[in-house]
């Protein structure tokens, strides 16, 4: 499956992450890219040759609206964090894979456990498709931050673990279709 396209020239100057990497690179006014993708809350690049992220709330320096946030109830009860929680996490992409971190196989662990306060405090083990991949920390960082978003998430916790390794047999069905397995 070959993404489609799209041309932009970034508008004014911005900060990318590297992809794989991980590592920050500033972009100045009049660079040119493509978007190779443009899922959950960022926009996956290529400026000469090299892939960057570029986040949802700098969509405005490549012409785009910002990404759309999740519909939150008025009244979010204890036992809505949960579904909210997983929903959120489907807003969550590596940059280079056109398939939300759930469908991935990704999260091994998600417990919601209350706190003082009718806060939730929200657990994560989840893992890399590449123990190596340099995207670790910004993807654990975007989740970190999407759930304290969230109402009565009061504390989350991240944690990459690699045992058991990631392997194609946790990928859901819908997500081997996405990517032609």
């Amino acid at each position: 499956m070959k993404p489609s396209r799209e041309a932009v020239t970034i508008t004014r100057p911005v900060t990318v992450e590297r992809v794989p990497d991980g590592s920050t690179m500033e972009l100045p006014a009049g660079t040119t890219a493509q978007i190779t993708q443009a899922l959950g809350s960022s926009f996956t690049l290529v400026i000469h040759g090299q892939l960057v992220r570029l986040r949802g709330g700098d969509a405005d320096a490549i012409g785009q609206p910002p990404p759309a946030a999740i519909e939150l109830p008025a009244e979010v009860g204890l036992d809505d964090v949960r579904g909210l929680v997983w929903q959120t996490l489907k807003t969550c992409y590596d940059p280079e894979i056109p398939v939300d971190i759930v469908e991935l196989g990704l999260i091994y662990v998600c417990d919601v456990l209350p706190m003082d306060d009718e806060q939730m405090r929200v657990s994560i083990k989840m893992t890399l498709t590449a123990p190596g991949c340099g995207m670790g920390d910004v993807i654990a960082n975007e989740v970190c931050d999407k759930l304290l978003a969230l109402p009565r998430v009061g504390e989350v916790n991240v944690d990459m673990v690699f045992d058991p390794p990631w392997d194609r047999s946790r990928m859901s069905e819908a997500a081997m279709l996405t990517l032609g397995l």
